[in-house]
């Protein structure tokens, strides 16, 4: 696996699961005891037009989008979350040790970007 992979990987196992997910249980909500407030969040989905509801799919795909590309900034440097100075260092280990976010090589979440 390199970091191509990892970021491809990730973004269908991951990114795409997530919105497909969020839309399946916004469109049923899982569980014979479903919460009020979720209930109340699927019946209104279902009650959009197709267009709308389409809008509100877009919506769920780039939040999940930004919450995928902000963890990769974070472990490519790009963003800071702690102040002692350190960098996160992401290896893939098999018969080998590859470092995905290398910092001489093009971020991941810029790869992130390319790939959607």
């Amino acid at each position: 696996m390199n970091s191509e992979d990892f970021v491809e990987a990730l973004r269908r196992h991951v990114g795409d699961a997530a919105v497909e997910d969020t839309i399946a249980n916004l469109k049923q909500p899982p569980g014979r005891r479903v919460p009020p407030a979720e209930r109340a969040r699927s019946d209104w989905y279902n009650a959009l037009s197709p267009e709308d509801a389409e809008q509100v799919n877009s919506i769920i795909a780039t939040a999940v989008h930004g919450a995928m590309f902000g963890v990769l900034a974070v472990l490519d440097g790009a963003r800071t979350i702690a102040d002692e100075g350190g960098r996160f260092e992401l290896a893939y280990l098999a018969d080998q040790r590859i470092v995905l976010n290398d910092p001489q090589v093009i971020g991941l979440h810029e790869l992130l970007n390319a790939s959607s």
